[in-house]
């Protein structure tokens, strides 16, 4: 973002001193204090919420530091705040709550705490540093919870992975459970637990920011299509560069983020004013999550 474009994008973000509506926040990134700003925002508003709250690790994002706790502090830290997003919640929405291995085990526990815990996913984060001595970090999880497990939103049949057939099965000549393509032989397949077709953003990629923890748009984008009905409404508690509101916005729902850091806050309008134009998901097209390094080029 240059230093011209920021004062623009700057004015279209919200602060928030009192108690507003749904209608005030609708499609909003709001530039405050999570901590401070919650009691202002309305109940029951959200069909579902999307958390990637800082890891339990110390980190320093862009001058705003946070600092790695023990595992009671870093679960006093989530209960300071989680049930309270928790009543942002519609009776029958679902949330997902991001971590890696080291906080895991607190997720799960807050979460079990406020909601149903519904499963855990594992997806594979290739990028990051190898070690001599341990094993290389390559994957994150995300807890799924909802408040009734007799009535939330899932849409299965939106996240079936279009996967290549490696040996393609016959029955009395005809492809079984699979088709055939000019591009190759390709199966739809229901999602697992565990996601190893997504691909972390790098610089090459349009979606790239410089966040130091940005998830990827396929990753979201997965999550918004099971669980939130076309022109609901999506809220993220810790937006960053505004990842989950995009692809909100890209898929047909409506969204919310809250960011505390207000140049974090204004790359995520940047982005809002981009995907007005352009809408793609790296990896998801023409209404098919495809395979990692497996989409045609001729399929957009």
């Amino acid at each position: 973002m240059t230093a011209e474009e920021k004062p623009f994008f700057q004015e279209k973000l919200v602060s928030l001193h009192a108690p507003v509506t749904k209608e005030d926040i609708i499609n909003q990134t709001i530039n405050g204090d999570l901590l401070e700003i919650l009691d202002y925002l309305p109940g029951e508003f959200a069909d579902l919420i999307v958390i990637d709250p800082p890891y339990n690790l110390s980190k320093d994002f862009s001058g705003l530091k946070f600092k790695k706790k023990s595992d009671s502090d870093y679960l006093d830290y989530l209960d300071s705040w989680f049930p309270r997003v928790v009543n942002l919640l519609k009776p029958s929405g679902s949330l997902y709550l991001c971590g890696d291995w080291k906080c895991t085990s607190a997720l799960y526990t807050i979460m079990d705490k406020y909601l149903t815990v519904m499963n855990r996913i594992t997806w594979q984060r290739e990028k990051g540093k190898g070690s001599l001595r341990n094993w290389k970090n390559g994957m994150e999880d995300i807890w799924f919870g909802v408040k009734n497990p007799k009535d939330y939103y899932f849409n299965v049949d939106a996240v079936k992975i279009r996967r290549k057939v490696i040996a393609p099965y016959k029955q009395d000549g005809q492809p079984k459970d699979w088709e055939e393509t000019k591009d190759g032989n390709f199966r739809m397949t229901h999602p697992s637990n565990f996601w190893d077709d997504v691909t972390v953003p790098y610089w090459s990629m349009s979606e790239n920011t410089d966040h130091p923890t940005q998830k990827p748009e396929k990753l979201i984008a997965k999550l918004i299509l099971a669980s939130c009905p076309e022109g609901g409404m999506v809220f993220d508690p810790f937006v960053g560069s505004g990842t989950t509101s995009v692809v909100a916005q890209k898929l047909g729902r409506s969204y919310c983020g809250i960011e505390i850091n207000p140049d974090y806050a204004c790359w995520a309008e940047k982005r809002l004013a981009q995907a007005e134009e352009n809408k793609t998901i790296q990896g998801y097209a023409g209404g098919v999550f495809w395979e990692r390094n497996s989409q045609p080029l001729n399929n957009n």
